[in-house]
Protein backbone atom coordinates (compact mmCIF):
# COMPACT_ATOMS: atom_id res chain seq x y z
CA UNK A 1 0.00 0.00 0.00
CA UNK A 2 1.74 3.49 -0.95
CA UNK A 3 1.28 6.32 0.88
CA UNK A 4 -1.18 8.16 -0.73
CA UNK A 5 -3.41 4.67 -1.13
CA UNK A 6 -3.13 4.70 3.37
CA UNK A 7 -3.98 8.58 3.99
CA UNK A 8 -6.92 7.94 1.59
CA UNK A 9 -8.23 5.19 3.26
CA UNK A 10 -6.86 6.74 6.64
CA UNK A 11 -9.46 10.01 5.79
CA UNK A 12 -12.57 7.29 4.69
CA UNK A 13 -11.88 5.80 8.11
CA UNK A 14 -12.12 9.24 10.29
CA UNK A 15 -14.97 10.05 8.52
CA UNK A 16 -16.49 6.59 8.89
CA UNK A 17 -15.90 6.52 12.45
CA UNK A 18 -16.68 9.95 13.40
CA UNK A 19 -20.19 10.35 11.84
CA UNK A 20 -22.76 9.24 14.20
CA UNK A 21 -23.67 5.76 14.01
CA UNK A 22 -25.03 3.10 16.47
CA UNK A 23 -21.49 3.03 18.34
CA UNK A 24 -21.30 6.31 18.63
CA UNK A 25 -24.04 6.95 20.44
CA UNK A 26 -23.25 3.73 22.66
CA UNK A 27 -20.07 5.50 23.22
CA UNK A 28 -21.69 8.90 24.37
CA UNK A 29 -24.83 6.91 26.61
CA UNK A 30 -21.47 5.23 28.40
CA UNK A 31 -19.73 8.43 28.93
CA UNK A 32 -22.72 10.31 30.53
CA UNK A 33 -23.69 7.14 32.26
CA UNK A 34 -20.50 5.91 33.56
CA UNK A 35 -17.46 8.78 32.95
CA UNK A 36 -14.76 8.47 30.78
CA UNK A 37 -12.15 6.42 32.84
CA UNK A 38 -15.12 3.90 32.93
CA UNK A 39 -16.02 4.12 29.40
CA UNK A 40 -12.68 3.15 28.15
CA UNK A 41 -13.11 -0.47 27.76
CA UNK A 42 -16.53 0.24 25.70
CA UNK A 43 -13.71 2.38 23.46
CA UNK A 44 -11.30 -0.25 23.26
CA UNK A 45 -13.92 -2.57 22.45
CA UNK A 46 -15.56 -0.71 19.60
CA UNK A 47 -11.92 0.15 18.54
CA UNK A 48 -10.46 -3.51 18.03
CA UNK A 49 -13.74 -4.57 16.88
CA UNK A 50 -14.18 -2.62 13.87
CA UNK A 51 -10.77 -2.72 13.52
CA UNK A 52 -10.44 -6.44 13.28
CA UNK A 53 -13.76 -7.13 11.53
CA UNK A 54 -12.45 -4.38 8.61
CA UNK A 55 -9.51 -7.22 8.63
CA UNK A 56 -11.73 -9.96 8.34
CA UNK A 57 -13.90 -8.61 5.59
CA UNK A 58 -10.97 -7.37 3.27
CA UNK A 59 -9.38 -10.42 4.00
CA UNK A 60 -12.47 -12.55 2.29
CA UNK A 61 -14.93 -13.23 5.22
CA UNK A 62 -17.38 -10.42 4.59
CA UNK A 63 -17.51 -11.43 0.88
CA UNK A 64 -18.94 -15.25 2.54
CA UNK A 65 -21.57 -13.20 4.25
CA UNK A 66 -22.73 -10.74 1.78
CA UNK A 67 -22.83 -12.94 -1.10
CA UNK A 68 -25.37 -14.86 1.15
CA UNK A 69 -28.43 -13.30 1.16
CA UNK A 70 -30.14 -15.39 4.25
CA UNK A 71 -26.40 -15.02 6.02
CA UNK A 72 -27.33 -10.95 5.43
CA UNK A 73 -30.95 -11.26 6.01
CA UNK A 74 -30.25 -12.97 9.44
CA UNK A 75 -27.50 -10.66 10.32
CA UNK A 76 -29.75 -7.42 9.44
CA UNK A 77 -32.49 -8.78 11.88
CA UNK A 78 -30.19 -9.97 14.32
CA UNK A 79 -28.76 -6.60 14.20
CA UNK A 80 -31.70 -5.05 14.11
CA UNK A 81 -33.09 -6.82 17.71
CA UNK A 82 -29.57 -6.06 19.23
CA UNK A 83 -29.67 -2.68 18.26
CA UNK A 84 -33.43 -2.28 19.86
CA UNK A 85 -32.59 -4.28 22.84
CA UNK A 86 -29.31 -1.79 23.76
CA UNK A 87 -31.28 1.30 23.01
CA UNK A 88 -34.01 -0.11 25.61
CA UNK A 89 -31.03 -0.79 28.03
CA UNK A 90 -29.65 2.86 27.51
CA UNK A 91 -32.84 4.21 27.84
CA UNK A 92 -33.95 2.59 30.91
CA UNK A 93 -30.43 3.08 32.86
CA UNK A 94 -29.75 5.40 35.84
CA UNK A 95 -27.07 6.16 38.18
CA UNK A 96 -27.23 3.38 41.19
CA UNK A 97 -23.54 1.77 40.21
CA UNK A 98 -24.80 -1.46 41.80
CA UNK A 99 -27.22 -2.25 39.37
CA UNK A 100 -26.74 -4.39 36.31
CA UNK A 101 -28.58 -1.51 33.84
CA UNK A 102 -25.72 1.18 34.75
CA UNK A 103 -22.94 -1.11 34.21
CA UNK A 104 -21.49 0.27 30.98
CA UNK A 105 -20.55 -1.84 28.06
CA UNK A 106 -17.46 -3.40 28.30
CA UNK A 107 -14.81 -4.51 25.61
CA UNK A 108 -15.92 -7.84 24.57
CA UNK A 109 -19.35 -6.48 24.63
CA UNK A 110 -18.22 -3.25 22.65
CA UNK A 111 -15.93 -5.48 19.98
CA UNK A 112 -18.79 -7.86 19.42
CA UNK A 113 -21.60 -5.08 18.87
CA UNK A 114 -19.52 -4.48 15.90
CA UNK A 115 -20.61 -7.70 14.11
CA UNK A 116 -24.72 -7.28 14.56
CA UNK A 117 -24.19 -3.35 13.88
CA UNK A 118 -25.11 -2.16 10.32
CA UNK A 119 -22.94 0.97 9.96
CA UNK A 120 -19.99 -1.78 10.37
CA UNK A 121 -20.85 -4.15 7.70
CA UNK A 122 -21.92 -0.80 5.24
CA UNK A 123 -18.64 1.02 6.09
CA UNK A 124 -16.92 -2.09 6.04
CA UNK A 125 -17.93 -3.87 2.79
CA UNK A 126 -17.56 -0.07 0.92
CA UNK A 127 -14.45 0.47 2.28
CA UNK A 128 -13.67 -2.98 0.63
CA UNK A 129 -14.61 -2.13 -2.12
CA UNK A 130 -13.56 1.26 -2.85
CA UNK A 131 -9.75 0.74 -1.31
CA UNK A 132 -8.37 -2.84 -1.79
CA UNK A 133 -6.58 -2.89 -5.24
CA UNK A 134 -5.23 -5.04 -7.33
CA UNK A 135 -1.45 -2.99 -7.58
CA UNK A 136 -0.96 -2.64 -3.62
CA UNK A 137 -0.38 -5.88 -2.37
CA UNK A 138 -1.88 -9.27 -1.69
CA UNK A 139 -5.61 -9.20 0.06
CA UNK A 140 -4.07 -10.25 3.45
CA UNK A 141 -1.30 -7.23 3.30
CA UNK A 142 -3.95 -5.11 2.74
CA UNK A 143 -6.37 -6.16 5.39
CA UNK A 144 -3.90 -5.95 7.93
CA UNK A 145 -3.29 -2.22 7.15
CA UNK A 146 -7.13 -1.64 6.61
CA UNK A 147 -7.28 -2.86 9.80
CA UNK A 148 -5.01 -0.73 11.70
CA UNK A 149 -5.93 2.39 9.72
CA UNK A 150 -9.27 1.98 10.93
CA UNK A 151 -8.36 1.55 14.41
CA UNK A 152 -5.91 4.26 14.58
CA UNK A 153 -9.09 6.49 13.05
CA UNK A 154 -11.26 4.75 15.15
CA UNK A 155 -9.21 5.69 18.71
CA UNK A 156 -9.27 9.41 18.55
CA UNK A 157 -12.80 9.67 16.58
CA UNK A 158 -14.73 7.38 18.88
CA UNK A 159 -12.83 8.97 22.29
CA UNK A 160 -14.43 12.67 21.08
CA UNK A 161 -17.63 11.02 21.48
CA UNK A 162 -17.03 9.11 24.49
CA UNK A 163 -15.45 12.16 26.26
CA UNK A 164 -18.55 14.02 24.85
CA UNK A 165 -20.57 11.71 27.07
CA UNK A 166 -17.96 12.18 30.03
CA UNK A 167 -19.04 16.32 29.76
CA UNK A 168 -22.91 15.71 29.10
CA UNK A 169 -22.37 13.71 32.64
CA UNK A 170 -21.50 17.20 34.52
CA UNK A 171 -24.81 18.98 33.18
CA UNK A 172 -27.02 15.55 34.29
CA UNK A 173 -26.91 16.62 38.21
CA UNK A 174 -30.68 15.48 38.52
CA UNK A 175 -31.99 12.02 38.05
CA UNK A 176 -34.70 13.53 35.80
CA UNK A 177 -32.25 15.22 33.37
CA UNK A 178 -29.96 11.85 33.05
CA UNK A 179 -33.14 10.23 32.45
CA UNK A 180 -34.11 12.46 29.86
CA UNK A 181 -30.72 12.62 28.77
CA UNK A 182 -30.57 8.06 27.83
CA UNK A 183 -34.27 7.93 26.82
CA UNK A 184 -32.86 10.55 23.89
CA UNK A 185 -29.81 8.51 23.45
CA UNK A 186 -31.75 5.28 23.86
CA UNK A 187 -34.71 6.86 21.28
CA UNK A 188 -31.58 8.03 18.45
CA UNK A 189 -30.47 4.53 18.71
CA UNK A 190 -33.60 2.59 18.02
CA UNK A 191 -34.45 5.36 15.03
CA UNK A 192 -31.05 4.17 13.28
CA UNK A 193 -32.39 0.55 13.03
CA UNK A 194 -34.87 2.15 10.80
CA UNK A 195 -32.38 3.40 8.23
CA UNK A 196 -31.00 -0.47 8.03
CA UNK A 197 -34.04 -2.38 8.28
CA UNK A 198 -35.81 -0.10 5.74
Amino acid sequence: MTASQALAFYLFAVAAAGTPGPSNVMLTATGAIAGLLRGLPCLFGVVFGMGFMMFAVAAGLGGLVLDNPTVLGLLNWVGAAFLLWLAWKIATSDRGGASDDTRPVGFLAAAGFQWVNPKSWLVCASAVGTYLSAGAGSAIDQAVWFGLLFMAAALPTGFVWLAFGAGVQRLLTTDRALRVFNIAMGGLLAASVLLFVT
